[in-house]
């Protein structure tokens, strides 16, 4: 076993997933292209919006990719940052929710 799952090579290993199910793999690709597009939203806000979920997803291959697309898309340096923040806010508010959780079961 790898000692780091998230190697910059890494990635590359999902090209398997092409070969075992290539129509699978296609209408992601074509779904996710569609869903970038310029549409109601432009192309950088979905980059930055990408930014923020791939925070709070944790994914280190979204978080490098969507940085470099919304770089090209005319996102600025301080715009990717807030994008983070949001990203952040969003989490840290979930966890203060569950806190409900642990509350209620300290009154049980």
């Amino acid at each position: 076993m790898e000692e780091c799952f998230y190697t910059k090579k890494g990635i590359e290993k999902a090209a398997r997933m092409f070969s075992l199910k290539p129509e699978i793999m296609k209408s992601f690709l074509d779904f996710d292209g569609k869903v970038f597009a310029e549409g109601s939203l432009s192309a950088k806000n979905k980059e930055l919006i990408a930014i923020a979920c791939a925070h709070v997803t944790q994914c280190p291959y979204c978080i490098q990719g969507h940085t470099k697309r919304a770089k090209k898309a005319g996102a600025s340096d301080e715009e990717i940052a807030e994008a983070i923040f949001v990203a952040v806010a969003m989490r840290a508010g979930g966890a203060m929710a569950h806190s409900c959780i642990a509350m209620g079961t300290l009154e049980e």
